[in-house]
């Protein structure tokens, strides 16, 4: 399944080269677009979502017209109203290419569930792709595919994502939420060994800024409930004296999934000299 998302990758990455005079403000409009649909959909606004959606919209796979579209959203906002703890969704990660007149938009859907596997709360993630055209001036809805569920792969390359996001931000909740209780690390830096409370407190304690992380040449391995990651992972930035740096590190992490949920068992990494 993982040279499902790597074909994914591709098609986006090919979308971008065809479709390459998408601006950041084009960019940010469609995403403030997208966004406006969902929330919608999750108010069961009718007669927004009769604008969105294009009167020749098609849902894949199960080539949902635009009425019944329409017919089940209003439908799981009925149903929500009757759930004291309605599940709640999110949206990120966002991949968009557009020219004038079309464009597609990528991005992950975040799912929480009070009512999991065992009666328990669960958090489970999908992946949306959208087809849109401009229309009378206006930006519509012509199709829209995926919505089941991501797989493990698909899960941990998204999180690791997460991981750099949090590390530039120092988003301190994240790696709370996101380490295993006996999580370990070996700094790539001065090869100390750190538990779950030393690498985020090190993290945290960090005075340097960062304009740039972002990981390549992944690799996801899974066995059960273990997976492997293995890629390099850039930061750019200048550290707490001012001096800039831009490091390369070939790294390996280990994901386990414990009560249904992957969470960041162990890291190691080895600077890459230029």
């Amino acid at each position: 399944m993982k040279y499902v998302l790597a074909t994914l990758v591709l098609i986006v990455g090919m979308f971008g080269a065809v479709f390459g005079q998408c601006s950041s403000a084009d960019k940010a409009a469609l995403e403030a677009f997208d966004r406006d649909w969902g929330m919608a959909g999750e108010k069961g606004d009718k007669a927004a979502l009769m604008n969105i959606l294009a009167d020749d919209f098609v849902g894949l796979p199960g080539m949902v017209t635009k009425t019944a579209s329409i017919e089940n959203t209003m439908k799981g906002v009925e149903a929500n109203k009757k759930n004291p703890n309605p599940d709640k969704v999110t949206h990120d990660h966002y991949y968009i290419s557009c020219t004038p007149m079309s464009a597609t938009i990528t991005h992950r859907n975040t799912i929480w569930t009070a009512d999991g596997e065992g009666g328990k709360p669960e958090t489970f993630y999908t992946r949306s792709v959208h087809f849109l055209e401009k229309r009378g001036g206006k930006w519509q809805v012509v199709s829209n595919a995926g919505g089941g569920s991501m797989d493990d792969y698909g899960v941990l390359w998204y999180l690791e994502q997460d991981w750099n996001d949090a590390g530039q931000t120092r988003n301190k909740e994240w790696f709370e939420k996101n380490y295993a209780s006996d999580f370990t690390s070996v700094s790539s830096m001065s090869g100390e060994l750190m538990n779950k409370a030393e690498d985020i407190a090190d993290g945290m304690n960090n005075k340097g800024t960062t304009e740039l992380t972002e990981t390549t040449d992944m690799n996801i391995r899974i066995d059960g409930n273990v997976g492997i990651v293995t890629g390099i992972y850039r930061t750019k930035g200048k550290d707490e004296k001012g001096t800039a740096f831009d490091r390369k590190i070939r790294f390996t992490d280990t994901w386990i999934k414990r009560d249904g949920r992957w969470q960041a068992w162990a890291t190691a990494g080895a600077n890459i000299k230029e």
